[in-house]
This record gives C-alpha cells, sequence and structure tokens, in this order.
C-alpha cells in the first residue's frame, strides 16, 4: 500500500499537537478558559437570544401573519423584538415587585421572633434536665436582640470599610455591567439577523461535512431545539397556572404572603419535579413564623395541589411532548443539580429529552421520513 506523503504529514502534525498538548496541558488548559471567558456575552447573548425568540415568534404569528403589506413586513421583525423584550422585563420585573416587598417583611418577622424562640429552647432544654447549667446560664445571659443588631451593621457598615472589599464589589458590578450590556447586543444581533446566520451556519457544515454527517447534524440540532421550545413553553404555561392556582387557594383559605408565596411557586416550579415543593417550603417556612396551624394548612393545601398539577395540568399542559418517561425526568433533574446547580436542573430535562429521543429512534431503526415527520 502506497503511502502519500500528505497523509505522513497529517500525522506528524496530528502527533506533535498531542505533544504540545500533553506536556503544556496547563497553559493550554488556561489559554480555553480565557477564551470561553471572554466568549461569555456571546454565550448568555445566544441563550436570551433563543428565549426571547420564542416571544418573537409568537406576536409574528399573531400580528404579521396574514399582513402582506412590505411596508408592514420591514417593521415586523424589530417591533415585535422589541415586544418581547418588554415582556421578558415586565414578566421579571413582576416577579421582583410581588416577592421582594414581602420577604423582606418576612425576614423582619423572623429576625424579632428569634429572641423569643432561644428563650423556648432555653426552657425546653431546662425542662430537660440534661443540659449542663453553665451552658443555660451562658445562653440565658446573650442579649440576642443586640447581636442581631451588630451582625446588621456588619452587613451593612462593616465590610464596607475595607478598600479591598469595595474595589473588588465595585469591578465585579461593573464586570456585570459590561457583561450583560454586550450579551443584550449579541442577542439583538442574532435576533435580527437569524436567517442569515442560519444560512452561514449551513453552508458551512455543508462544505466541510460529508453527506451523511451533515444531515445527522441538522437532525441532531432539529431535535434539541424541538425539545427545548417544548420545554420552556410548556413549563411556562405550567409554572404560570400552578403559581395562580397556589395564590388564589392561598387567600381564599386566607393564609398570609399569598402573592409572594404564589409568585415563588410559580418561579420555582420552572424546575421540574422538585421546583415547586422548594417554593413551598420557603413559604411554609415564612408563614410558620407567622402561625404554625396556618402553616400546616398550607402543607396541605401544596400538597393537594400537587396531585392536582401532577395529574391533571401537567399531562394536559406540556403531556408527553417531552417524550421522557418521569424516572428519567427525576433522573436528569438530580444529575443536572448535582453537576451544575440550579442552571443544571432547569438544562437537564431537555438535554435528557433530545437524547433520549436521539437514542430510541436510532434502537427502532426509525427511517428519515419518519425522523423529519415527528420533528415538523
Amino acid at each position: 500500500m502506497k503511502i502519500e506523503w500528505k497523509t505522513c504529514a497529517k500525522i506528524a502534525v496530528s502527533i506533535f499537537a498531542l505533544f504540545l498538548a500533553i506536556t503544556y496541558w496547563e497553559n493550554f488548559a488556561k489559554f480555553i478558559g480565557l477564551v470561553f471567558a471572554a466568549a461569555t456575552p456571546l454565550f448568555i447573548g445566544a441563550a436570551v437570544a433563543y428565549t426571547v425568540n420564542l416571544l418573537m415568534n409568537f406576536y409574528e404569528r399573531k400580528f404579521f401573519g396574514k399582513i402582506k403589506n412590505p411596508k408592514a413586513i420591514k417593521i415586523k421583525r424589530p417591533l415585535c423584538m422589541i415586544i418581547a423584550f418588554i415582556t421578558l422585563v415586565a414578566v421579571i420585573g413582576l416577579i421582583i415587585w410581588l416577592v421582594l416587598p414581602e420577604f423582606v417583611s418576612a425576614i423582619m418577622i423572623v429576625v424579632d421572633y428569634i429572641p423569643d424562640a432561644v428563650d423556648w429552647i432555653v426552657g425546653q432544654l431546662e425542662k430537660l434536665e440534661y443540659v449542663p447549667q453553665d451552658i443555660i446560664d451562658m445562653l440565658v445571659s446573650i442579649d440576642w436582640n443586640s447581636q442581631i443588631e451588630k451582625i446588621a451593621k456588619a452587613i451593612t457598615s462593616g465590610f464596607g470599610s475595607v478598600m479591598g472589599a469595595v474595589i473588588t464589589t465595585v469591578s465585579t458590578v461593573l464586570g456585570g455591567i459590561v457583561t450583560a450590556f454586550l450579551s443584550l447586543i449579541f442577542a439583538i444581533y442574532i435576533l435580527l439577523g437569524k436567517e442569515k446566520l442560519g444560512k452561514q451556519a449551513d453552508k458551512l457544515s455543508k462544505k466541510y461535512l460529508k453527506q451523511s454527517w451533515y444531515e445527522k447534524l441538522r437532525y441532531v440540532l432539529a431535535t434539541i431545539n424541538d425539545c427545548f421550545k417544548k420545554y420552556i413553553v410548556g413549563q411556562c404555561t405550567e409554572a404560570v397556572i400552578l403559581g395562580g392556582l397556589c395564590a388564589v387557594g392561598m387567600m381564599i383559605l386566607g393564609l398570609p404572603y399569598a402573592t409572594m408565596i404564589g409568585a415563588l411557586v410559580a418561579f420555582t416550579a420552572l424546575i421540574p419535579v422538585a421546583g415547586a415543593f422548594i417554593g413551598g417550603g420557603i413559604g411554609a417556612f415564612m408563614i410558620l413564623m407567622v402561625n404554625p396551624i396556618q402553616a400546616l394548612v398550607f402543607v396541605v393545601f401544596l400538597v393537594v395541589l400537587q396531585q392536582l398539577e401532577g395529574n391533571i395540568i401537567y399531562p394536559k399542559v406540556v403531556g408527553s411532548s417531552m417524550g421522557l418517561p418521569a424516572i428519567w425526568v427525576l433522573a436528569a433533574v438530580t444529575i443536572g443539580g448535582g453537576g451544575a446547580g440550579i442552571l443544571g436542573m432547569l438544562l437537564g430535562v431537555p438535554v435528557a429529552a433530545a437524547a433520549y429521543r436521539i437514542l430510541r429512534n436510532d434502537v427502532n431503526g426509525k427511517t428519515e421520513e419518519e425522523i423529519k415527520k415527528a420533528l415538523e
């Protein structure tokens, strides 16, 4: 078999590149980290553009779906994009407006209750007669109100006297503002030129990939896009319904912090399976500080609401559109949360659904026509 010099050159270059990567792995890893850090605004902008694009497409279909006037079509994209951004900002602002004031109020109640709670704990310890008297005397002698005030002052002003902390905080805030601004710019450019960017990516893929690999790449990307779109739309709709029912039910039952806990449950319900329980746990703790009986009523109400949501609302709103069995949803949330925290819990389900669908189609031997039909 005759070996061409081009093949030898490719092998030599590959071996040399592998040698450099192994020898200078630390520097190489740092370089890759710097590249990713520099590209953070682009990644965030792409994520924002993908989310806003769902709203933008909805407004384009609703407002400009049947309009054929060239002038109206020309302003369709920027107008719908602005409306979509306003909608997103309004939703985030509404959640903050509903949650923040009552959350601060609840925290103040918790702080006020700490001394009484400590006195009650000390009383219980005295009844047990197993705790040494010197420990009880120490707990009794502490002025908890003054200690809480000292902690509050340390949080609000203590760190402000340290110049290094101030510089670090200011630089972090400025860096965050710059990143947010650049991310917004990238998102706007992506949204305004998404068709052109799509065509350019398609041309590059066709040019440098084999036809079979090109078709497989398109199929994988289409599957991922379909799963993410269904997940975002379905999960957001389900979260709004669940949060609304929670707030209305709490108002009917006369429970405190109805709007705050309803908004909190809606926000945390974006995390499948465990999200509503996270919001409900925080809400139950807040109500417990006001009235333990009402906290028990809220827990019972939330359990009933969760059963209603799991058996009626979720199947109707999201249904089997994700195509992922319940056991794998739980596994995706657990693994994603363990690996990447809240972000992993949010992204774990659509990623797992896409992988599950691709693997299922491959195992079942679906034809290309069936796959294309499923993605339409």
